[in-house]
């Protein structure tokens, strides 16, 4: 895919969402950073274009399965900023009420079905909704974001094994970023790419580079267009370095090269890229920029104002009355 493909207006709500998932992952960081924000969370910066090429290639009506770092996801898939931000706080009114925080962030009502903690958690669940959709016949497709290191859960192969037997309208969708928390890629993987798992399933399998919104779209539009037409599954892997640590809190980042994290910063930023290849006017970004950063600051102080969670929701939401 080339910018051309594109019009004037999706390309500036590619670069909205892109920036608006920079912008909340990086007040995240420092919220987090202040000691008011509870629990783990893991953050997607470096990553944008995946998350922006994919879902930006969906219908509203699909579904989407996340990872425990699925705040970019949920973004794309338009999943309200407030609402999330709440979640991230623990307060009353968040995407799941305060009660998942961030690995578990979930709107079904707009395709979104949840982050996981669990790695690979999310493929069997994008099987499900995806054999729903084949059984009942309603045109949708489903997708299931996993990252590398999940690629080697027992997991991950059934789901392959299962969407090719059965030929489900699914797509997996690799992040590598390079690391399974501090393992890398070379070793984990023994340098081997996840689409080569794919194609011994019998699954069309294609490698993009992950910081280019274009690409990953444009192999998204292919996959999804396959599914949506009884193909079957697809495996798209993209690979796309994360900017922060594992996680929050406690990842000091020793595991990485000197001078490697200043280096993706400064030569695979996807939104950089974007904003060269693009034909949009330096003033238009700035503004979309401005209008994404008052949304971020709204949001925050929304959630610090919000309240915490009545003691009894702690009996709602749950299977089983005992």
């Amino acid at each position: 895919m080339t910018t051309t493909a594109l019009g004037r207006a999706e390309l500036l709500e590619a670069y909205r969402v892109m920036r608006t998932i920079r912008a909340f992952e990086e007040r995240v960081h420092a919220e987090f950073a202040t000691g008011e924000l509870p629990g783990a969370v893991h953050l997607y910066a470096g990553q944008e274009a995946v998350a922006a090429g994919v879902c930006g290639a969906l219908r509203e009506d699909d579904y989407i399965a996340s990872t425990h770092r699925g705040h970019g996801h949920a973004i794309a898939k338009g999943c309200d900023l407030a609402e999330m931000m709440r979640e991230l706080f623990g307060k009353a009114g968040g995407s799941c009420n305060g009660k998942g925080g961030s690995m578990h962030i979930a709107d079904f009502e707009r395709g979104m079905l949840g982050a996981n903690g669990v790695a690979a958690g999310g493929a069997p669940l994008a099987c499900g909704s995806a054999l729903s959709a084949k059984v009942l016949g309603r045109g949708d497709i489903s997708v299931a974001f996993v990252g590398d290191g999940a690629a080697n859960q027992g997991s991950f192969a059934e789901s392959l094994t299962l969407a090719t037997v059965w030929q489900l309208p699914v797509v997996f969708v690799v992040e590598d970023n390079g690391y399974a928390q501090a393992t890398g890629t070379r070793y984990h993987l023994r340098g081997l790419d996840v689409a080569r798992r794919a194609e011994a399933h019998g699954m069309p399998a294609t490698i993009v580079d992950g910081t280019d919104y274009f690409a990953v779209r444009a192999a998204t539009e292919e996959a999804a267009e396959r599914a949506r037409s009884g193909g079957g599954p697809s495996l798209i892997e993209c690979k796309a370095g994360r900017f922060f640590g594992h996680m929050e809190g406690f990842d000091t980042q020793g595991y990485r090269g000197e001078g490697e994290v200043e280096k993706l910063r400064a030569d695979a930023d996807c939104l950089v890229k974007f904003a060269a290849s693009a034909d949009l006017d330096a003033g238009e970004l700035a503004a979309v920029d401005a209008t994404i950063d008052a949304a971020v600051d709204v949001a925050v102080a929304d959630a610090k104002a919000a309240p915490e969670p009545e003691i009894g929701a702690l009996l709602t939401d749950v299977y089983v009355t005992y």
